[in-house]
C-alpha cells in the first residue's frame, strides 16, 4: 500500500512540475473585450483617451516616434494591426527619450497626448496600462506581451506606409 501511495505522489508531483506554467498577468493592466471596430472616415469621438478599441479610420498611423499628438482614428487602426501605442502627458514627462528607447525597433507608436490623465499610458488593442513615469518596468513588459497579440483583430499586419501627419 505504501508503494502505491508513493508512486501516486511521485506521479502527481511530476504532473505539477511538468505542466504548463501558471498564467501571469501584468499588474495594473486594464483589459477590455470590445469587438473589432469598423472603418469610419472623419474625426471620431472616444470615451477613453487614448482609446484601446473602437471604430477607426481606414488608414493606419505609421509606427514611429512623434513629437506632436497624433490622430487617434489612425493610431487605433495601427493597434488593430498589433501595434502598441505609448503616450505621455508633455506637462508631466519632461524627457520622453526613455520612452523613445522603448519604441525603437518595435511596432510601436510614441506620441504626446495632453488629454490623458496619467503621465504615461501604454495601449494595445483591448488592453491599457497607466504609469507614473517612463522608468516603470511594466511598460517594457506590456510591449513584450501585447505586441502582435492575438487579441488584435488584424495582428501581424504592418504599420508601415500609413498616415504620418499629426494634429
Amino acid at each position: 500500500m505504501f508503494c502505491v501511495y508513493r508512486s501516486f505522489l511521485i506521479a502527481l508531483l511530476l504532473l505539477v512540475a511538468c505542466g504548463p506554467a501558471p498564467e501571469r498577468h501584468l499588474a495594473g493592466v486594464l483589459r477590455y473585450e470590445a469587438p473589432a471596430g469598423q472603418h469610419r472616415s472623419g474625426s471620431l469621438a472616444y470615451d477613453l483617451i487614448p482609446p484601446p478599441y473602437g471604430n477607426h479610420n481606414a488608414l493606419w498611423q505609421s509606427c514611429g516616434v512623434y513629437t506632436s499628438p497624433i490622430h487617434p482614428e489612425y493610431a487605433l487602426h495601427s493597434l488593430s494591426h498589433g501595434a502598441v501605442w505609448l503616450t505621455y502627458r508633455p506637462d508631466r514627462v519632461v524627457d520622453p527619450a526613455p520612452l523613445a528607447a522603448l519604441a525603437q525597433g518595435h511596432k510601436v507608436l510614441l506620441s504626446p497626448e495632453p488629454e490623458q490623465t496619467a503621465p504615461v499610458v501604454v495601449t494595445a488593442w483591448n488592453a491599457q496600462l497607466s504609469a507614473e513615469s517612463a522608468a516603470d518596468p511594466r511598460l517594457q513588459h506590456f510591449i513584450g506581451e501585447f505586441l502582435d497579440a492575438p487579441t488584435a483583430p488584424e495582428a501581424g499586419q504592418s504599420c508601415e506606409h500609413g498616415h504620418t501627419a499629426t494634429r
